[in-house]
């Protein structure tokens, strides 16, 4: 299939959770290589017709806008470099990136932050690159896509050094408790639900954050290919996360939060339009 077969395939899809956008998709993964088209189609299918793909490194985040030109008004990127690859981030990079966020079809810095979890990069080399990417936010007036593991008060801490200075962000694939989103909250970032929270096995503290966060600065993503939503039946074969499973993300997020699925669907949507500034509806 090609994207402008792919194009002409989607309809508006029926059910609960319609129209949904998927804020963080790693789709130029190298598990997507082979049935990316495919993968775009079940999830428009599934009522996910707005996707925003993540850039993790300067080549992922090329790759990202480079796809995103594939399907516009459908697609959308991000640039930026994932802590991981911290090391990796110098003034060519940071020049790169630069141009990159003029990109209309890019919406956001990122994914960014600081991640002491695995600690793949030294952290004051994490903190460095970090530190610079918020600049590239504050000076493009784009805003933030972030990533945060084990590192809550250094990433706080450089997140209000810069203050009023950033245009907004996303608190990607939070885990965390009630009061790491109260933190987050307080200088204006939204939380974005993955299917973390429907794993029962880890969940709880996600679960007893989302009661507090409110319905204005919440958004959804997969974070394909990682992180399946473990409360899918039957359970696929295949480890890898789809955009088209976001619908079983909200339905599980709209129970945790004692909302009906529709209107977690269309506030994170609405949300999601406001802060990476993407038209209302579809072309």
């Amino acid at each position: 299939m090609s994207f402008g077969s792919l194009q002409r395939r989607i309809r508006r899809p029926s059910g609960d959770v319609a129209d949904l956008i998927d804020v963080g998709a790693n789709l130029t993964h190298d598990s997507f290589r082979d049935d990316l088209p495919e993968v775009i189609a079940r999830a428009a299918e599934s009522g996910v017709r707005r996707l925003i793909v993540t850039g993790t490194s300067l080549a992922a985040s090329e790759s990202a806008v480079a796809l995103s030109r594939s399907m516009p008004g459908r697609l959308w990127a991000t640039a930026g470099v994932h802590p991981h690859a911290a090391a990796d981030f110098n003034a060519a990079v940071e020049e790169a990136l630069k141009l990159l966020l003029r990109d209309p079809r890019v919406v956001a810095a990122g994914e960014c932050g600081l991640d002491y979890y695995r600690d793949y990069a030294p952290r004051e080399v994490q903190r460095r690159a970090f530190s610079r990417q918020l600049e590239l936010a504050a000076t493009s007036g784009k805003p933030l896509f972030l990533h945060q593991r084990d590192a809550h008060a250094d990433f706080l801490a450089l997140l209000r050094e810069q203050g009023s200075r950033l245009p907004g962000g996303v608190a990607h694939c939070f885990t965390n408790g009630p009061a790491e989103v109260a933190d987050y909250l307080s200088i204006g970032l939204y939380i974005g639900i993955t299917g973390w929270i429907c794993d029962e096995r880890r969940s709880s503290e996600l679960r007893a954050a989302v009661a507090c966060i409110p319905l204005d600065r919440i958004v959804v993503e997969t974070d394909a290919p990682y992180l399946l939503p473990r409360s899918l039946r039957p359970l696929p074969r295949s480890r890898r996360n789809e955009p088209a499973t976001l619908p079983e993300v909200v339905r599980t997020l709209a129970g945790c939060m004692g909302h009906s699925p529709e209107v977690v669907a269309e506030a994170t949507t609405r949300n999601a339009e406001t802060l990476f500034g993407l038209s209302s509806g579809l072309q």
